[in-house]
């Protein structure tokens, strides 16, 4: 049945507003996904076939493909992944019709899937100088390998849109928590994300890429928040721990990214 060109506008405008139909805003060309598992989805479930990377269906990347169907969609990003792996086997699926390049990186760099272990089994003392570790890390060696991440990302795309997305705060301290870890571990493992996230946010404005504030975007809803928690505690299996759930990719994350990109 043919239906008339007023239902229609009304029909398609109902449709994108639910993310069901692509917004006139789509991107014409390619759109990339590399990164580690905040990227990949790890913690939203819905994995797939994609093995060990745990690419999920919830993750940013997939919603963004789905509600706007760029010419082609690489969802390369790997859970685990550092900034030498992005560089070896994840950079390659950017070509020149590339529009847009989103990534987040550098965290296993700064080895903080090892803070959080430590953070679990050890002392207030043991945390602190964990994270002391791993953010003197990222303020000192860090930078250059975000470079050299973003440089082969400028290289092959010099006209796409680069996202940098970083990483939220892990707590909400003197939140409503009464169990689990101090307070100092909580402080101490968010002064190691703020650190993150200056240092990202700094070398991603060096080449003229936007940067997404997890920290921003993830507010109200970190674990000990009052808000509905966007991000898993400890959970099984264990490497979803603290990483966004469902909520976290779609509220979080993927809403921040429609922000920047349209």
């Amino acid at each position: 049945m043919r239906v008339p060109k007023p239902l229609s506008l009304v029909l398609l405008a109902a449709l994108a507003a639910i993310g069901l139909a692509t917004p006139a805003s789509a991107a014409v060309g390619k759109y990339v996904a590399l990164g580690d598992s905040y990227s990949s989805g790890l913690g939203a479930g819905s994995y797939g076939s994609s093995g060990s990377c745990k690419r999920s269906a919830n993750a940013y990347p997939q919603l963004w493909a789905n509600a706007h169907g760029p010419s082609a969609f690489a969802f390369v990003a790997c859970s685990g992944a550092v900034t030498q792996d992005v560089l070896n086997s994840q950079v390659g699926a950017i070509t020149a019709d590339t529009a847009l390049v989103t990534v987040s990186i550098g965290g296993n760099d700064a080895g903080f899937a090892n803070v959080m272990t430590e953070c679990n089994l050890s002392s207030d003392s043991a945390c602190v100088s964990r994270n002391q570790t791993a953010q003197n890390f990222a303020r000192t060696t860090l930078p250059t390998r975000l470079d050299n991440v973003y440089r082969a990302i400028r290289d092959r795309a010099p006209s796409a849109k680069v996202v940098v997305l970083g990483y939220p705060r892990i707590y909400k301290t003197g939140g409503s928590c009464v169990v689990g870890l101090s307070e100092t571990k909580r402080a101490a493992i968010n002064q190691s994300a703020d650190v993150l996230s200056t240092v990202t946010a700094g070398r991603a404005a060096a080449f003229g890429f936007s940067y997404v504030d997890a920290r921003t975007s993830f507010s109200g809803h970190e674990i000990c928040a009052s808000g509905a928690r966007w991000l898993n505690s400890i959970t099984w299996p264990v490497e979803e721990s603290y990483h966004p759930n469902v909520a976290g990719q779609a509220s979080g994350y993927y809403t921040a990214l429609r922000a920047v990109t349209g």
